[in-house]
């Protein structure tokens, strides 16, 4: 086994978090901003690139960085390292309401490809990449862009997602078609592509956008029920514009703001 080989524990419903049981010498990376809490005796580093321990020598860093930066993520990493002579905890936090899930890479064909944004943290050794789509027609329309994260290795990664997550095992030549934003991941034998709403009506004043994702089988796909840029649409619609009192408030104080402010 390539990776160091971490235990964990996921608290949490909502707004979880996964607490990562280190042995002497153990290391996770993670990314930056995501740590909550950890114990003495845990060595904190920032690394330049995924930290992977591939591709060694400046070129080998200066590749992996360049990486991160094209899924729009930060050019360094933050690697945990338990120096002490017992097991140590460390404990990394959702961004926004959701589910963490743990992934076994070795039980996962060794790869595992994720929207760009959905890397959490990962046992040292996982490599952190790029996957491009073949298709262009994937990579213009695809909801998450041309480019979507790839984590390979053979330990465990946490990927982070919003809302419900719901694993789909497709069989071969198993069909499903998805919205391109509540793709989460997928194994690497998963045929995905892009396809257009049918229907002009349906297009234009269905709701739902004018591609959805089709994956087909045989692999296994995580889908979440809310991703994050619906709800920041949500959130956006229903705040109040240009600081005046939200209109769809139906309390008593909010006729009375509308009121006096001449509504």
């Amino acid at each position: 086994m390539r990776n160091h080989e971490i235990d964990y524990k996921i608290y949490g419903d909502d707004m979880q978090f996964v607490e990562v049981e280190l042995d002497p010498n153990e290391t996770v990376v993670a990314e930056a901003g995501s740590l909550m809490m950890m114990d003495q005796q845990i060595e904190m580093e920032t690394i330049f690139g995924d930290a992977s321990g591939s591709g060694g020598g400046l070129v080998g860093k200066l590749f992996g960085a360049g990486k991160r930066l094209l899924t729009g993520e930060s050019l360094f990493m933050t690697t945990f390292t338990n120096t002490g002579h017992d097991k140590k905890h460390v404990s990394f936090a959702s961004p926004y309401p959701g589910k963490i899930i743990p992934m076994d890479l070795s039980e996962n064909g060794g790869k595992i490809i994720c929207q760009k944004d959905a890397f959490l943290a990962a046992a040292k050794g996982v490599s952190v990449g790029v996957e491009f789509q073949r298709k262009l027609g994937a990579g213009f329309f695809g909801g998450e862009g041309f480019i979507m994260q790839k984590l390979e290795g053979d330990g465990m990664a946490f990927v982070h997602a919003g809302g419900t997550i719901h694993k789909r095992e497709l069989q071969p030549g198993e069909v499903i078609k998805v919205d391109t934003g509540c793709l989460v991941a997928m194994t690497s034998n998963v045929n995905y592509d892009i396809e257009m709403v049918k229907g002009i009506k349906t297009a234009l004043f269905g709701g739902e956008g004018l591609f959805f994702a089709t994956l087909r089988g045989p692999g296994t796909v995580w889908v979440q029920s809310l991703p994050f840029s619906r709800l920041a649409s949500r959130v956006f619609a229903a705040a109040p514009q240009a600081g005046g009192q939200n209109k769809g408030e139906g309390s008593v104080l909010g006729g009375v703001f509308r009121m006096l402010d001449g509504e």
